[in-house]
């Protein structure tokens, strides 16, 4: 098996895995970095969401051999502390209910405001739209959103 070396949250790490194994479980299962979540292994409902060279990507079917030399950032890298705007708007706002979607929400969410830090309304729906929330709180998601893009 080949042996790759991963720029994961600003650190080194190398995973000797199959070219086809997907991210997440590289992450989950060989790196221990657990806060990404497995949801549906098919990239439908965005709970597996990390960064990749600042981009939301689906880890559950983006294969490690994808990667290459690309800096890669989970939920753990976000921010040491857990005070980086999104996360603190989270809990501002009281997102959360149930925790299943919240890693990828807040990934997906600041692959928006890196690219976009002033957003509107619709452009939050839209490109927060394709991660599912099992609890139904997509209105405090859009308001933590755009409370955490008057921070940054």
């Amino acid at each position: 098996m080949p042996i790759y070396n991963l720029n994961i949250n600003g650190k080194e790490y190398r995973a000797d895995v199959a070219a086809d194994t997907p991210l997440l479980w590289v992450l989950r299962d060989h790196l221990g970095l657990v806060g990404t979540k497995y949801g549906c292994g098919i990239a439908e409902c965005g709970a597996c969401t990390v960064l990749v060279d600042g981009n939301a990507i689906r880890s559950c079917t983006f294969i490690v051999s994808r990667v290459k030399s690309l800096p890669v950032t989970t939920i753990e890298g976000l921010s040491a502390n857990g005070d980086h705007p999104l996360q603190l708007a989270w809990d501002e706002i009281d997102v959360p209910q149930c925790g299943y979607c919240q890693a990828g929400q807040i990934m997906t969410a600041a692959a928006l405001l890196k690219h976009n830090p002033k957003p509107t309304d619709q452009q939050i729906d839209d490109t927060m739209h394709d991660t599912l929330c099992r609890c139904c709180t997509y209105h405090r998601i859009r308001e933590a959103v755009k409370l955490a893009s008057t921070k940054i």
